[in-house]
C-alpha cells in the first residue's frame, strides 16, 4: 500500500517535471519575459549587452514620453548605446551613464546608487525580451523601495529567429541564471 502511494507519488512528480521541461522548451517567452505595458516613470534604464535593439527601445520608449531622462547601464556598451540613442534623437543632455557595471547585478548596484542620489522614484529597464524577468527582479531586489517596470526590446522574438541571430544559446543561458541568481544574490525570478 505504501509503495504504491510512493509509486504515485514519484510518477505525478515526474510528469510535472516532464510538463514544466517541454513547456519551457517550446515557450521560453511566458518564464524568461517581463513586460509591464504602457507605463510612465521618472528615467529609463538601458542595460549594455544585446546588439543595438536595447537602445533602440529605449529611443522609441522616450520619443514616446515614457520617461525624460535615460541612464545607461554597462561598462563597454556604454558609449555605443549612447552614440545609438544620439542617432536615433535622443538629446545627449538627457542622457546618463553608468561605466563600471559588467553583470546584471552590477547593473542593478550601481544604476540604483544613481538612482537614489537623483532621488528618482520610478524606472524602465530596457533589456532584451529573453533577459527582462532577471533584470526586473535584480532591480526590485536591490531597491525594493522604488518601483520598477519592464520594457523589453522583442528582437528575435520569433520562433524561427532563435537559431540564426543566437537567441537559443541565450534563452539556455538565462534559464541558468534564474536559479543562479535566486541561489546566489536571493533573486527571487518568480
Amino acid at each position: 500500500m505504501i509503495r504504491r502511494f510512493i509509486f504515485r507519488i514519484l510518477l505525478a512528480t515526474l510528469l510535472i517535471v516532464a510538463f514544466l521541461v517541454i513547456s519551457v522548451g517550446y515557450y521560453p517567452e511566458f518564464y524568461l519575459t517581463a513586460d509591464s505595458g504602457k507605463i510612465k516613470a521618472d528615467v529609463i534604464i538601458v542595460l549594455g549587452g544585446g546588439a543595438k535593439e536595447r537602445p533602440e527601445r529605449a529611443a522609441e520608449l522616450f520619443k514616446a514620453g515614457m520617461a525624460p531622462r535615460i541612464i545607461i547601464s554597462g561598462e563597454g556598451d556604454d558609449i555605443i548605446n549612447r552614440n545609438l540613442l544620439i542617432a536615433a534623437g535622443v538629446p545627449a543632455s538627457v542622457i546618463t551613464l553608468e561605466s563600471k557595471s559588467r553583470t546584471t547585478k552590477e547593473n542593478a548596484e550601481l544604476t540604483v546608487k544613481l538612482l537614489r542620489a537623483s532621488q528618482v522614484h520610478s524606472a524602465i529597464v530596457v533589456t532584451s525580451w529573453y533577459h527582462s524577468r532577471r533584470a526586473l527582479k535584480t532591480f526590485e531586489h536591490e531597491a525594493p523601495e522604488l518601483k520598477f517596470f519592464s520594457r523589453p526590446s522583442y528582437y528575435a522574438f520569433e520562433h524561427e529567429n532563435w537559431q540564426k541571430q543566437g537567441i537559443a544559446k541565450r534563452m539556455r543561458l538565462e534559464f541558468l541564471k534564474l536559479p543562479g541568481y535566486w541561489i546566489r544574490y536571493g533573486v527571487n525570478p518568480f
